[in-house]
């Protein structure tokens, strides 16, 4: 088992509010660099989406869940399709989005207990707590040349990481970096 985050990144460190869904003063960077900056498969995700289970939080759920539904091109047939677990203490109800399932009881124990690779998209909070418990496997970053100033930020403390690939993916650097 694999525990994978992604996420999109700005040059100084933010992951707060790519899309402005947020209403943060500095939201939608990721979207300035246009659409096609932030669609499909940008992180490489390829089978892992059949094989592995998406872990999200509420906000990212309820975010993609009103997103992704209605799409039909290849990439999204594949996330629709894909196994999600969603941490939540307040929803009850998360047939809005095929194939999702509430994660029950302590996030770190549900993870450390599920079978297969686990990605995480966005979900900072799941990112972080994970990580504060050493098991984050890999990070996979989409860094878009924005610097934003301010923002919440992926890494809380120092992190020393491997770099295993950089890939340009439009405007923006996919970079994986291992942690163990």
């Amino acid at each position: 088992m694999s525990v994978i985050v992604v996420e999109f990144l700005t040059l100084d460190g933010v992951v707060e509010d790519p899309d402005g869904s947020g209403g943060t003063a500095t939201g939608g960077w990721a979207f300035r660099h246009g659409p096609e900056a932030v669609a499909g498969d940008k992180f490489r995700l390829g089978t892992l989406l059949e094989t592995g289970t998406l872990l999200l939080g509420r906000k990212t759920w309820e975010l993609f869940s009103k997103i992704w539904p209605g799409r039909t091109d290849e990439f999204s047939v594949r996330l629709n399709n894909a196994a999600k677990l969603v941490a939540s203490t307040t929803l009850t109800d998360v047939s809005a989005w095929q194939n999702s399932t509430l994660l029950h009881g302590d996030l770190v124990a549900g993870v450390e207990r599920h079978e297969g690779d686990i990605i995480v998209i966005g979900s900072l909070g799941i990112a972080q707590t994970l990580a504060r418990h050493g098991l984050v496997d890999e990070y996979r970053l989409l860094v878009f040349p924005t610097a934003v100033g301010a923002g919440r930020r992926l890494f809380e403390s120092p992190a020393d990481l491997t770099l295993e690939s950089t890939t340009r993916v439009g405007a923006a650097i996919l970079s994986t970096y291992r942690t163990r």
